[in-house]
Protein backbone atom coordinates (compact mmCIF):
# COMPACT_ATOMS: atom_id res chain seq x y z
CA UNK A 1 0.00 0.00 0.00
CA UNK A 2 1.31 3.44 -0.96
CA UNK A 3 2.40 5.95 1.65
CA UNK A 4 0.84 9.45 1.90
CA UNK A 5 1.65 11.83 -0.92
CA UNK A 6 3.65 14.99 -0.41
CA UNK A 7 1.66 18.26 -0.26
CA UNK A 8 3.23 19.28 -3.61
CA UNK A 9 2.06 16.06 -5.26
CA UNK A 10 -1.42 16.44 -3.79
CA UNK A 11 -1.58 19.98 -5.18
CA UNK A 12 -0.58 18.82 -8.67
CA UNK A 13 -3.22 16.08 -8.67
CA UNK A 14 -5.82 18.59 -7.50
CA UNK A 15 -4.84 20.93 -10.36
CA UNK A 16 -5.17 18.11 -12.89
CA UNK A 17 -8.64 17.31 -11.57
CA UNK A 18 -9.66 20.97 -11.52
CA UNK A 19 -8.62 21.47 -15.16
CA UNK A 20 -10.29 18.23 -16.27
CA UNK A 21 -6.99 16.84 -17.53
CA UNK A 22 -6.69 13.28 -18.77
CA UNK A 23 -2.99 13.02 -17.86
CA UNK A 24 -0.41 14.65 -15.61
CA UNK A 25 3.18 14.56 -16.94
CA UNK A 26 6.10 15.16 -14.57
CA UNK A 27 9.77 15.51 -15.57
CA UNK A 28 12.67 16.29 -13.28
CA UNK A 29 13.95 19.82 -13.87
CA UNK A 30 10.87 20.91 -15.84
CA UNK A 31 7.49 22.40 -14.86
CA UNK A 32 4.64 19.87 -14.70
CA UNK A 33 2.28 19.60 -17.65
CA UNK A 34 -1.27 18.33 -18.13
CA UNK A 35 -3.00 16.98 -21.21
CA UNK A 36 -6.21 18.89 -21.94
CA UNK A 37 -8.36 17.76 -24.85
CA UNK A 38 -5.32 16.16 -26.43
CA UNK A 39 -2.99 19.14 -26.03
CA UNK A 40 -0.11 19.47 -23.55
CA UNK A 41 -0.37 22.53 -21.31
CA UNK A 42 2.26 23.58 -18.72
CA UNK A 43 1.01 24.31 -15.20
CA UNK A 44 2.01 27.52 -13.46
CA UNK A 45 4.46 25.71 -11.20
CA UNK A 46 8.26 25.76 -10.78
CA UNK A 47 10.45 23.00 -12.25
CA UNK A 48 10.24 19.75 -10.33
CA UNK A 49 13.20 18.91 -8.12
CA UNK A 50 15.05 15.72 -7.31
CA UNK A 51 13.56 15.95 -3.78
CA UNK A 52 10.05 15.94 -5.27
CA UNK A 53 10.79 12.67 -7.09
CA UNK A 54 12.45 11.20 -3.98
CA UNK A 55 9.14 11.75 -2.17
CA UNK A 56 7.08 10.40 -5.09
CA UNK A 57 9.18 7.22 -5.37
CA UNK A 58 8.81 6.75 -1.61
CA UNK A 59 5.03 7.32 -1.67
CA UNK A 60 4.70 4.73 -4.44
CA UNK A 61 7.10 2.33 -2.67
CA UNK A 62 9.11 2.04 -5.87
CA UNK A 63 12.45 1.56 -4.06
CA UNK A 64 15.32 1.94 -6.52
CA UNK A 65 13.32 0.76 -9.55
CA UNK A 66 13.78 2.73 -12.74
CA UNK A 67 10.44 1.61 -14.21
CA UNK A 68 7.45 0.98 -11.99
CA UNK A 69 3.67 0.81 -12.48
CA UNK A 70 1.26 1.49 -9.64
CA UNK A 71 -1.78 3.57 -8.74
CA UNK A 72 -2.59 6.25 -6.19
CA UNK A 73 -5.59 8.14 -4.87
CA UNK A 74 -5.65 11.91 -4.44
CA UNK A 75 -8.50 14.41 -3.94
CA UNK A 76 -11.00 11.59 -4.25
CA UNK A 77 -9.74 10.48 -7.68
CA UNK A 78 -7.67 7.46 -8.64
CA UNK A 79 -4.63 7.74 -10.91
CA UNK A 80 -2.74 5.07 -12.82
CA UNK A 81 0.98 5.84 -12.35
CA UNK A 82 3.99 4.99 -14.49
CA UNK A 83 7.35 5.91 -12.92
CA UNK A 84 10.32 5.99 -15.30
CA UNK A 85 13.80 7.27 -15.98
CA UNK A 86 14.75 9.29 -19.06
CA UNK A 87 18.16 10.73 -19.91
CA UNK A 88 19.34 9.83 -16.42
CA UNK A 89 16.54 11.76 -14.70
CA UNK A 90 13.26 10.68 -13.22
CA UNK A 91 9.81 11.25 -14.64
CA UNK A 92 6.22 10.11 -14.07
CA UNK A 93 3.01 9.96 -16.06
CA UNK A 94 -0.30 9.83 -14.22
CA UNK A 95 -3.52 8.88 -16.03
CA UNK A 96 -6.72 9.84 -14.25
CA UNK A 97 -9.14 6.93 -13.91
CA UNK A 98 -12.55 8.47 -14.30
CA UNK A 99 -15.98 7.51 -13.03
CA UNK A 100 -17.80 10.48 -14.60
CA UNK A 101 -18.68 8.54 -17.73
CA UNK A 102 -20.14 10.70 -20.53
CA UNK A 103 -23.48 10.00 -22.17
CA UNK A 104 -23.38 8.48 -25.65
CA UNK A 105 -25.44 11.35 -27.04
CA UNK A 106 -22.80 13.92 -26.10
CA UNK A 107 -19.83 12.27 -27.82
CA UNK A 108 -20.70 12.74 -31.47
CA UNK A 109 -20.62 9.00 -32.21
CA UNK A 110 -23.63 7.26 -33.84
CA UNK A 111 -25.47 6.66 -30.56
CA UNK A 112 -28.50 4.78 -31.96
CA UNK A 113 -26.30 2.41 -33.92
CA UNK A 114 -24.00 1.73 -30.95
CA UNK A 115 -27.02 1.02 -28.74
CA UNK A 116 -28.29 -1.41 -31.36
CA UNK A 117 -24.96 -3.25 -31.44
CA UNK A 118 -24.67 -3.31 -27.65
CA UNK A 119 -28.22 -4.57 -27.25
CA UNK A 120 -27.31 -7.83 -29.00
CA UNK A 121 -26.66 -11.01 -27.07
CA UNK A 122 -23.54 -11.97 -29.01
CA UNK A 123 -21.19 -10.73 -31.71
CA UNK A 124 -18.09 -8.58 -32.08
CA UNK A 125 -17.97 -4.77 -32.07
CA UNK A 126 -14.73 -2.98 -33.01
CA UNK A 127 -14.06 0.65 -32.11
CA UNK A 128 -10.98 1.88 -33.91
CA UNK A 129 -8.79 4.92 -34.40
CA UNK A 130 -5.36 6.30 -33.52
CA UNK A 131 -4.05 6.67 -29.97
CA UNK A 132 -5.93 9.39 -28.09
CA UNK A 133 -9.01 9.27 -30.31
CA UNK A 134 -11.42 8.49 -27.48
CA UNK A 135 -12.02 4.81 -28.27
CA UNK A 136 -12.18 3.75 -24.63
CA UNK A 137 -14.45 6.67 -23.78
CA UNK A 138 -16.94 5.68 -26.49
CA UNK A 139 -17.02 2.09 -25.27
CA UNK A 140 -17.28 3.23 -21.64
CA UNK A 141 -20.33 5.30 -22.60
CA UNK A 142 -21.79 2.29 -24.39
CA UNK A 143 -21.20 0.06 -21.36
CA UNK A 144 -22.73 2.67 -19.05
CA UNK A 145 -25.82 2.66 -21.30
CA UNK A 146 -26.01 -1.11 -20.72
CA UNK A 147 -25.64 -0.45 -16.99
CA UNK A 148 -28.77 1.67 -17.03
CA UNK A 149 -30.92 -0.54 -19.27
CA UNK A 150 -29.74 -4.18 -19.29
CA UNK A 151 -28.92 -6.84 -16.71
CA UNK A 152 -25.55 -8.27 -17.67
CA UNK A 153 -22.23 -9.39 -16.22
CA UNK A 154 -19.56 -7.23 -17.88
CA UNK A 155 -15.93 -8.33 -17.68
CA UNK A 156 -13.35 -5.74 -18.75
CA UNK A 157 -9.69 -6.40 -19.54
CA UNK A 158 -7.80 -3.10 -19.79
CA UNK A 159 -4.31 -1.59 -19.81
CA UNK A 160 -4.79 0.59 -17.88
CA UNK A 161 -8.30 0.78 -16.45
CA UNK A 162 -9.55 4.19 -17.58
CA UNK A 163 -13.08 4.31 -16.13
CA UNK A 164 -14.47 2.79 -12.96
CA UNK A 165 -18.02 1.47 -13.27
CA UNK A 166 -20.53 1.40 -10.42
CA UNK A 167 -22.95 -1.44 -10.92
CA UNK A 168 -26.63 -0.61 -11.30
CA UNK A 169 -28.35 -3.00 -13.69
CA UNK A 170 -25.04 -4.69 -14.50
CA UNK A 171 -22.39 -6.52 -12.48
CA UNK A 172 -18.82 -5.46 -13.31
CA UNK A 173 -15.55 -7.37 -13.07
CA UNK A 174 -12.69 -5.02 -14.05
CA UNK A 175 -9.24 -6.50 -14.57
CA UNK A 176 -6.03 -4.61 -15.34
CA UNK A 177 -3.24 -6.13 -17.42
CA UNK A 178 -0.08 -6.48 -15.36
CA UNK A 179 -1.93 -6.33 -12.04
CA UNK A 180 -4.92 -8.67 -12.29
CA UNK A 181 -3.96 -10.67 -15.39
CA UNK A 182 -0.67 -11.06 -17.30
CA UNK A 183 -1.93 -10.14 -20.79
CA UNK A 184 -5.00 -9.28 -22.86
CA UNK A 185 -5.00 -12.74 -24.41
CA UNK A 186 -4.76 -14.53 -21.05
CA UNK A 187 -7.33 -12.27 -19.42
CA UNK A 188 -9.72 -12.83 -22.31
CA UNK A 189 -9.21 -16.60 -22.22
CA UNK A 190 -9.81 -16.71 -18.47
CA UNK A 191 -12.86 -14.47 -18.75
CA UNK A 192 -14.74 -17.22 -20.58
CA UNK A 193 -14.80 -19.15 -17.27
CA UNK A 194 -16.14 -16.15 -15.34
CA UNK A 195 -19.74 -16.37 -16.58
CA UNK A 196 -19.69 -13.12 -18.60
CA UNK A 197 -22.42 -11.77 -20.84
CA UNK A 198 -20.25 -8.95 -22.19
CA UNK A 199 -16.45 -8.83 -22.52
CA UNK A 200 -14.62 -5.55 -23.11
CA UNK A 201 -11.09 -6.05 -24.45
CA UNK A 202 -9.04 -2.87 -24.11
CA UNK A 203 -7.05 -3.61 -27.27
CA UNK A 204 -6.58 -6.40 -29.81
CA UNK A 205 -2.83 -6.58 -30.34
CA UNK A 206 -2.10 -10.06 -31.65
CA UNK A 207 -3.49 -13.19 -33.27
CA UNK A 208 -4.17 -14.96 -29.97
CA UNK A 209 -6.29 -12.09 -28.63
CA UNK A 210 -8.09 -11.76 -31.98
CA UNK A 211 -8.79 -15.51 -32.13
CA UNK A 212 -10.11 -15.64 -28.58
CA UNK A 213 -12.28 -12.54 -29.11
CA UNK A 214 -13.86 -14.04 -32.23
CA UNK A 215 -14.35 -17.41 -30.52
CA UNK A 216 -15.99 -15.70 -27.53
CA UNK A 217 -18.45 -13.98 -29.86
CA UNK A 218 -19.19 -17.35 -31.50
CA UNK A 219 -20.01 -18.95 -28.15
CA UNK A 220 -22.76 -16.50 -27.19
CA UNK A 221 -20.89 -13.49 -25.77
CA UNK A 222 -20.98 -9.85 -26.82
CA UNK A 223 -17.35 -8.77 -27.27
CA UNK A 224 -16.39 -5.08 -27.43
CA UNK A 225 -12.82 -4.31 -28.43
CA UNK A 226 -10.58 -1.48 -29.59
CA UNK A 227 -8.08 -1.68 -32.42
CA UNK A 228 -5.55 0.79 -33.82
CA UNK A 229 -6.51 1.53 -37.42
CA UNK A 230 -7.02 4.52 -39.70
CA UNK A 231 -10.33 3.44 -41.26
CA UNK A 232 -13.07 0.83 -41.00
CA UNK A 233 -11.69 -1.19 -43.90
CA UNK A 234 -8.20 -0.94 -42.43
CA UNK A 235 -9.61 -2.46 -39.22
CA UNK A 236 -10.96 -5.46 -41.12
CA UNK A 237 -7.62 -5.86 -42.90
CA UNK A 238 -5.62 -5.55 -39.67
CA UNK A 239 -7.55 -8.38 -38.02
CA UNK A 240 -6.77 -10.77 -40.86
CA UNK A 241 -3.12 -9.65 -41.02
CA UNK A 242 -2.61 -10.94 -37.48
CA UNK A 243 -2.81 -14.44 -38.99
CA UNK A 244 -0.60 -16.47 -41.38
CA UNK A 245 -1.54 -16.30 -45.05
CA UNK A 246 -3.00 -19.81 -45.13
CA UNK A 247 -5.45 -18.98 -42.30
CA UNK A 248 -6.80 -15.67 -43.59
CA UNK A 249 -9.62 -17.02 -45.74
CA UNK A 250 -11.07 -18.87 -42.74
CA UNK A 251 -10.60 -15.82 -40.50
CA UNK A 252 -12.44 -13.56 -42.96
CA UNK A 253 -15.36 -15.98 -43.22
CA UNK A 254 -15.64 -16.29 -39.45
CA UNK A 255 -15.29 -12.53 -38.99
CA UNK A 256 -18.01 -11.88 -41.57
CA UNK A 257 -20.37 -14.01 -39.54
CA UNK A 258 -19.58 -12.62 -36.09
CA UNK A 259 -18.85 -8.93 -36.69
CA UNK A 260 -21.75 -6.64 -35.74
CA UNK A 261 -20.14 -3.39 -36.78
CA UNK A 262 -17.04 -1.22 -36.88
CA UNK A 263 -16.67 2.38 -35.74
CA UNK A 264 -13.50 4.31 -36.61
CA UNK A 265 -13.19 7.67 -34.91
CA UNK A 266 -10.85 10.63 -34.76
CA UNK A 267 -10.80 13.65 -32.43
CA UNK A 268 -10.23 16.97 -34.21
CA UNK A 269 -9.69 20.52 -32.93
CA UNK A 270 -13.04 22.26 -32.59
CA UNK A 271 -13.82 25.40 -34.58
CA UNK A 272 -14.27 27.43 -31.40
CA UNK A 273 -12.82 25.31 -28.59
CA UNK A 274 -12.58 21.72 -27.44
CA UNK A 275 -12.64 18.79 -29.83
CA UNK A 276 -15.08 17.26 -32.30
CA UNK A 277 -15.47 13.55 -33.08
CA UNK A 278 -15.41 12.46 -36.73
CA UNK A 279 -16.97 8.99 -37.01
CA UNK A 280 -16.75 6.54 -39.89
CA UNK A 281 -18.78 3.37 -39.38
CA UNK A 282 -20.62 0.44 -40.92
CA UNK A 283 -23.03 -2.26 -39.81
CA UNK A 284 -22.31 -5.78 -41.02
CA UNK A 285 -25.43 -6.42 -43.12
CA UNK A 286 -26.17 -7.44 -46.69
CA UNK A 287 -23.34 -7.02 -49.18
CA UNK A 288 -20.99 -5.86 -46.40
CA UNK A 289 -20.89 -9.41 -45.06
CA UNK A 290 -20.06 -10.78 -48.52
CA UNK A 291 -17.24 -8.30 -49.11
CA UNK A 292 -15.67 -9.06 -45.72
CA UNK A 293 -15.80 -12.82 -46.35
CA UNK A 294 -14.21 -12.41 -49.77
CA UNK A 295 -11.64 -9.83 -48.67
CA UNK A 296 -12.92 -7.23 -51.18
CA UNK A 297 -12.00 -4.17 -49.16
CA UNK A 298 -12.10 -1.69 -52.05
CA UNK A 299 -15.70 -2.70 -52.75
CA UNK A 300 -16.44 -2.52 -49.03
CA UNK A 301 -15.06 1.03 -48.86
CA UNK A 302 -17.17 2.10 -51.85
CA UNK A 303 -20.27 0.55 -50.29
CA UNK A 304 -19.72 2.40 -46.99
CA UNK A 305 -19.60 5.66 -48.94
CA UNK A 306 -22.99 4.90 -50.54
CA UNK A 307 -24.69 3.59 -47.38
CA UNK A 308 -27.72 4.99 -45.63
CA UNK A 309 -26.40 7.13 -42.72
CA UNK A 310 -28.31 4.88 -40.32
CA UNK A 311 -26.07 1.92 -41.20
CA UNK A 312 -22.86 3.36 -42.62
CA UNK A 313 -20.88 6.53 -43.28
CA UNK A 314 -17.43 7.16 -44.71
CA UNK A 315 -14.84 9.55 -43.30
CA UNK A 316 -15.26 12.22 -46.00
CA UNK A 317 -18.99 12.45 -45.36
CA UNK A 318 -18.31 12.67 -41.61
CA UNK A 319 -15.80 15.49 -42.10
CA UNK A 320 -18.12 17.39 -44.43
CA UNK A 321 -20.97 17.14 -41.94
CA UNK A 322 -18.80 18.54 -39.13
CA UNK A 323 -17.77 21.47 -41.35
CA UNK A 324 -21.39 22.22 -42.30
CA UNK A 325 -22.41 22.13 -38.64
CA UNK A 326 -19.63 24.59 -37.76
CA UNK A 327 -17.93 22.12 -35.43
CA UNK A 328 -14.60 22.10 -37.28
CA UNK A 329 -13.06 24.39 -39.86
CA UNK A 330 -12.67 23.47 -43.51
CA UNK A 331 -8.91 23.72 -43.08
CA UNK A 332 -8.89 21.13 -40.29
CA UNK A 333 -11.08 18.80 -42.34
CA UNK A 334 -8.81 19.13 -45.39
CA UNK A 335 -5.70 18.46 -43.30
CA UNK A 336 -6.92 14.98 -42.28
CA UNK A 337 -8.96 13.99 -45.36
CA UNK A 338 -7.50 11.17 -47.46
CA UNK A 339 -8.84 12.94 -50.57
CA UNK A 340 -9.09 16.71 -49.99
CA UNK A 341 -10.36 17.30 -53.54
CA UNK A 342 -13.26 14.92 -53.04
CA UNK A 343 -14.00 16.61 -49.71
CA UNK A 344 -14.25 19.94 -51.54
CA UNK A 345 -16.70 18.42 -54.03
CA UNK A 346 -18.86 17.03 -51.20
CA UNK A 347 -18.90 20.40 -49.43
CA UNK A 348 -20.07 22.02 -52.64
CA UNK A 349 -22.75 19.40 -53.21
CA UNK A 350 -21.01 17.69 -56.13
CA UNK A 351 -20.79 13.90 -55.84
CA UNK A 352 -18.26 11.69 -57.60
CA UNK A 353 -21.12 9.88 -59.35
CA UNK A 354 -22.46 13.11 -60.88
CA UNK A 355 -18.94 13.98 -62.08
CA UNK A 356 -18.69 10.59 -63.78
CA UNK A 357 -22.12 11.00 -65.38
CA UNK A 358 -21.18 14.35 -66.95
CA UNK A 359 -18.08 12.79 -68.42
Amino acid sequence: MAEPLSPEMEALCASAIQYGASDLLLHEGRPPQVRLEGRLTPLDSPPLTAEFFDALWKSCRAGDKQDFDTSLTSSGSRFRVNLLNQLGQRAAVLRRIRNDIPDLETLGAPADLIRDWCGRKSGLVLVCGPTGSGKSTTLAAAIEWMNSTLSRHVVTIEDPIEYLFTGRSCLFTQREVGIDTPSFAEGLRRSLRQNPDVIFVGEIRDALTATTAIQASETGHLVLATLHSSSCTDAVERVQLFFPMDERDAVRKTLSGQLLGVLCQRLLPGAQAGVALAAEYFTNVGAVRKYIAEGKLTELSDLIGRSDPKTGRDSLTALAQLVREGKITEEVAASVAENPQELQRILRGISSSSQSTRR
